[in-house]
């Protein structure tokens, strides 16, 4: 018996510290030579390990930066993830926030370490559901007790290695679940605490995608809890220690998330009275609305800060000193504007009177996920990388000079089928899409795909490598890296 197992992108072999390159004490590494293997890359351990710059809770919306320019040559298909990008997200979400509260980032939406590390460096605890995002968040230097660990089912051997890890802060949506919590922490001699994600009633307009408000893995149902606390509390070795509720995700409209939240904060104020025990946290989720492989900027949510202040003054009105604290989650919004995704034109043909562009990236790398709404449907804008300015593409070729606009096996601008390179007609992200002249070898890129990019995608269809996942900071690259897989003996 064998499985097929991800290894965790093995980086370019040594390297320096990245914190040391981010506060300036070493030089950096040109994008070409990390890509060309010429200099080391930082390990993900190292990246942002608490020297990073953090962003006040209370500074104004920092502007995005801009893409970080990457020189010909460089290996594609390609995620290109930049930490300023992650910070100045961070900073314009926390000042929509009220305080004080806590921020968890979901590593479903990225774990790259090196995100993920320069996250915690800014304040956020990891939220993780699967032994390996436990994996990526401990590797990039976040401590089991900042680690919260959810999912709406969870083996027995994922709990002993959470515990054996250290991490004892858990969600549970059962009664099952707490008392195979509850179990697990006995055979480990230790105390847990859990989240009781909560299922309300009804639901969120202006959602993505609802969590709860029907029938659903997530939560136990509300009115159940209320009817039967004394069945929620827990076990000699697994306590409750707060609420979880998440709504709903990918909200942009502010009225609507309002309403989310406002939702969310009722629900915790009616079972807190029902459970009559002390709840150290109340997690209300997230629903923060991003961009998704098309440009754009990030919703703003400018008075949404006080509206969920004045919301827990009434409902919870320990908040303000702890008691219970208040924490939000996000994914999408912290990471969503760091990333894009660079790729080179293999082929440029007309097809029955139309022009098809063949990529060398597609359904496996980006968008796999669509068609079960996970991500939003698949419109993604594909232009010049580095772009901007008119004939960007054409600037941009393989080294024969045989890449550029006009010259043979170009087309000329105006809509294409963009197609990728797998054995399937469903490998395509636009029937037409309108596109500068472009040629094979020319580099293009999607843009704001740093969330459920790579890691939302189907990588393992039809055997392509990896993309590679290079980190950038402060406009220059720190690390540069790929997912490999590899077939092995399975035990037992």
């Amino acid at each position: 018996m064998t499985d097929t197992t991800p290894r965790t992108r093995p980086p370019v072999p040594g390297g320096t510290p990245a914190a040391q390159v981010a506060a300036g004490q070493v030089p950096a590494a040109s994008a070409a030579q990390v890509a060309a293997g010429q200099v080391p890359a930082a390990s993900a351990a190292q990246v942002a390990a608490g020297q990073v710059r953090a962003a006040s809770a209370a500074q104004a919306p920092a502007p995005l930066p801009p893409d970080v320019p990457l020189p010909p040559g460089t290996a594609t298909p390609a995620y290109v993830y930049d930490l300023d990008a992650v910070r100045a997200a961070h900073a314009r979400l926390r000042s929509w926030l009220p305080e004080p509260s806590e921020l968890y980032y979901s590593l479903k939406a990225n774990p790259h370490p090196a995100v993920v590390a320069a996250l915690y460096a800014l304040g956020c605890r990891a939220e993780v559901s699967s032994p390996g995002e436990l994996d990526a968040a401990l590797e990039a230097g976040v401590p089991a007790g900042d680690i919260l660990y959810t999912g709406p089912g969870k083996r027995d051997e994922d709990l002993d290695g959470a515990l054996a890890a250290g991490v004892r802060d858990f969600a549970v949506d059962s009664l099952y679940g707490i008392g195979q919590l509850d179990r697990a922490a006995a055979r480990h001699g230790v105390r847990a605490g859990y989240l009781l994600r909560v299922n309300p009633g009804g639901g969120s307009r202006g959602a993505g995608l609802r969590m709860t408000g029907d029938p659903s893995a997530f939560g136990a149902d509300a009115g159940h809890i209320a009817a039967h606390p004394e069945r929620y509390a827990g076990g000699d070795h697994a306590r409750i220690t707060g609420l979880h509720l998440y709504l709903a995700t990918n909200i942009s409209d502010e009225q609507a998330l309002g309403d989310s939240f406002g939702e969310a904060i009722a629900v915790a104020r009616t079972l807190h009275e029902a459970l009559g025990v002390p709840l150290r946290t109340v997690d209300l989720g997230g629903g923060f609305g991003a961009p998704y492989a098309r440009s754009g900027e990030l919703p703003a949510y400018p008075g949404l800060a006080d509206r969920l202040a004045g919301a827990l003054d009434a409902a919870l009105p320990g908040w303000r000193r702890g008691a219970p604290s208040v924490a939000f989650e996000s994914g999408r919004y912290l990471t969503a504007t760091c990333g894009r995704l660079l790729t080179r034109v293999l082929d440029v043909k007309q097809s029955h009177g139309q022009r098809v562009v063949v990529l060398d990236t597609g359904i496996n790398h980006l968008g796999g996920m669509a068609g079960l709404r996970r991500v939003p449907p698949l419109h993604p804008d594909v232009v010049p990388a580095g772009a901007g300015a008119p004939g960007a593409a054409a600037a941009d070729g393989p080294p024969d000079g045989t890449g550029a606009r006009g010259r043979d096996g170009g087309e000329p601008p105006g809509p294409a089928m963009i197609c990728g390179p797998l054995c399937t007609p469903l490998d395509m992200w636009a029937r037409s899409h309108d596109l500068p002249a472009v040629a094979p070898g020319d580099l293009l890129a999607v843009p704001n795909t740093g969330a459920y990019g790579l890691h939302a995608s189907l990588v393992l269809f039809l055997g392509h490598p990896a993309p590679a996942e290079i980190v950038t900071d402060g406009g220059r690259v720190v690390r540069s890296d790929r997912l490999t897989f590899v077939r092995r003996p399975a035990a037992g």
